[in-house]
């Protein structure tokens, strides 16, 4: 695990900032604290910062081909690494290292760009191919790793984060208003864009091949493909196999490995499938405890521990830790990212630094499974639409008092009257969204949809959330903010052979009736507690509608009353909560983190840089 960043030349020519390298590495320290190394020449110049996790000794990146013609450098885990390095031991290739990653190297070698599909893992790779002056950048099929790119004057710069492309000084820092308008409808920016102008996101699944003829992006795999294939889910057993060897899979390590626990089902699982593939092995687990009593359940994590043996830590997210953890994530990240489970989840990861270096986490079940209360929406909304009278029903749900609370009956009551009449699309991405969609973002999500199965099934939503919401906003919570803290997260439901099992199963095995994620909670029955299997799906919210009220109050104020994200709404809806006529905090809390971010790096929206508010207001500075 580390952070990857480079420079190349595609014409040949010198490259005009090269000295910049180092300073890449410098904002890419906290993903690679054990080490840097750069490789190249005037032309081209790759480089790594090293998160120490398998093969502790000889594992330095770049990786090079025996004639230095190849350089190579990976952030993540290759999971399959054992059989490729016995295949290319089988060619006669003279490895230098032990781990997983230099496996690349010689299948490229053999096989070119198309090696990436060998590839079963996370990653964002690079490849530079001196002798053909040719780059290639690769991302794993779900989208857990992270890589930025941009092209400027035939230079092609690429990152595994947005502030490590920010340190030329012939790069813009001009908002993308197509990639704004996105951010404002969801709360977050699908690939390939980002929030600057002429930096680019490689999606998931695709490679990217560069040389003087130009740029060419193409998929490598193809989920639409695979939800079209024949289902292959037979049973609960067979679903528990299949994540038991993800598991042992993604165990792969030579450092101590901890889980990420709620007390839910999907971190249970998992925390139950470490303890029996790594029998007799402290297993460290790690929960959140809320100070607001209605957000916190930590109780519940310590409860499934009794149970599943693992040594378990609680670690106290009060207001003056969230605070410290803004901090940190506004100060260091050149992208929004609008999921304020951002701030836990690096209070999490840093209090799980001191004893291990990487963590299992429970991202993607939800969308392979069926897990969200939206999807049991959908039912209920039909339902709703069927019943006479309802425009009573509305106006007796919308009287109920306004809760800050964690997912309250009231706040799901209201949500479902407000979008009930909405067709079916439209409604789950007003329901996901933050300002929720407009015409343009709804074509965008019907184009994506476009080469999935037509099957009017609840399959289409979860298919729409896997290529989106889970990449786009779940994923960039969980790598941001652990690798903030300089650990790495897993996520065994994202196992090739898992997807490509899940993802053309019938949505009556995911969700059924008033059950979600029907199959999983069969599949984890005599591994988790039953009380687990039943609980009802929380989520890791956090307390942010009393902290836009209270401690965040004046930054709320002056940010978003007359804010450049969603003018015309805005700052109305932030008058609502003020007065607690309604529960805006979902809605508010990503426009507030888009303010803080076009302060934070000086970004010209409608041609105009933003100033050193932020700077002053949380300590951190300006400089590129």
């Amino acid at each position: 695990m580390c952070g990857i960043f480079g420079a190349v030349s595609l014409a040949g020519r010198p490259l005009r900032y090269a000295a910049h390298l180092p300073a890449m590495a410098a904002t890419l320290a906290h993903r690679g604290p054990d080490g840097e190394r750069i490789v190249g020449h005037e032309r081209a110049r790759v480089g790594a910062r090293r998160l120490a996790i398998m093969d502790l000794t000889t594992g330095d990146q770049p990786f090079q081909n025996p004639d230095g013609t190849v350089w190579m450098v990976c952030n993540g885990e290759i999971y399959n690494a054992p059989a490729l390095r016995r295949e290319a031991t089988g060619w006669g290739y003279p490895f230098r290292s032990r781990g997983d990653i230099e496996t690349v190297v010689p299948f490229y070698e053999r096989l070119g760009a198309a090696a990436v599909e060998r590839l079963d893992g996370m990653f964002g790779l690079a490849v530079w191919d001196d002798r053909r002056r040719t780059l290639i950048l690769a991302r794993d099929r779900a989208g857990e790793k992270p890589l930025f790119w941009t092209e400027i004057g035939g230079e092609l710069r690429f990152a595994s984060e947005i502030q490590a492309l920010l340190v030329f000084p012939d790069q813009a820092r001009r908002l993308d208003p197509r990639a704004a308008a996105l951010y404002t409808a969801f709360g977050y920016v699908p690939a390939p864009h980002t929030m600057f102008q002429g930096i680019h996101k490689l999606p998931p699944a695709h490679l990217l091949v560069a040389d003087e003829s130009g740029i060419a992006i193409r998929a490598y795999w193809d989920p639409a493909a695979v939800a079209a294939r024949p289902s292959r889910l037979e049973s609960p057993q067979q679903l528990r196999e299949f994540l038991l060897r993800a598991v042992e899979r993604e165990l792969m390590s030579d450092v101590p490995v901890g889980v990420f626990t709620s007390g839910g089902l999907d971190s249970s699982l998992l925390a139950a499938a470490a303890a029996r593939v790594m029998a007799g092995e402290l297993i460290h687990t790690y929960s959140v405890k809320f100070a607001d009593p209605r957000y916190d359940e930590s109780g519940y994590a310590e409860a499934v521990t009794r149970d599943i043996p693992t040594l378990h830590h609680v670690v106290t997210a009060d207001d003056t830790a969230l605070e410290r953890a803004l901090h940190v994530v506004a100060g260091a990240l050149a992208e929004p990212v609008g999921d304020p489970a951002i701030l836990p989840t690096y209070l999490l990861a840093e209090a799980a630094r001191e004893h291990v270096k990487v963590v299992l986490s429970g991202e993607g079940a939800d969308e392979l499974f069926g897990g969200y209360p939206t999807y049991l929406g959908q039912k209920a909304a039909g339902l709703y639409r069927r019943l006479p009278g309802r425009g009573l029903l509305r106006w007796l749900v919308n009287c109920l008092p306004t809760s800050t609370g964690k997912v309250t009956v009231e706040f799901m009551l209201k949500q479902l009257i407000a979008a009930a009449e909405l067709p079916p699309l439209e409604r789950h991405l007003t329901w996901f969204g933050a300002l929720g969609p407009d015409a343009a973002s709804l074509a965008w999500a019907r184009d994506l949809l476009s080469g999935f199965p037509a099957e009017p099934s609840l399959n289409r939503l979860l298919w729409l959330d896997f290529l989106t919401y889970l990449p786009d906003n779940l994923l960039v919570k969980v790598d941001r903010g652990t690798m903030l803290a300089s650990i790495e997260a897993r996520a065994p439901y994202l196992d090739r052979e898992v997807m490509e099992l899940v993802l053309p199963a019938p949505a009556r095995l995911k969700v059924h009736r008033l059950t979600t994620k029907r199959i999983l909670k069969a599949a984890a029955r005599g591994l988790v507690p039953q009380a687990v299997i039943h609980r009802r799906k929380r989520g890791l919210s956090v307390p942010v509608a009393g902290w836009l009220n209270g401690g965040l109050a004046p930054l709320a104020d002056r940010l978003l009353a007359s804010p450049r994200f969603g003018a015309e709404r805005v700052p109305q809806l932030l008058a609502e909560h003020r007065a607690g006529r309604a529960n805006h905090a979902r809605k508010l809390w990503p426009i507030l983190m888009a303010e803080l971010w076009a302060e934070r790096w000086n970004v010209e929206v409608d041609g105009t840089p933003d100033g050193v508010i932020l700077g002053q207001r949380l300590g951190v500075h300006n400089e590129p």
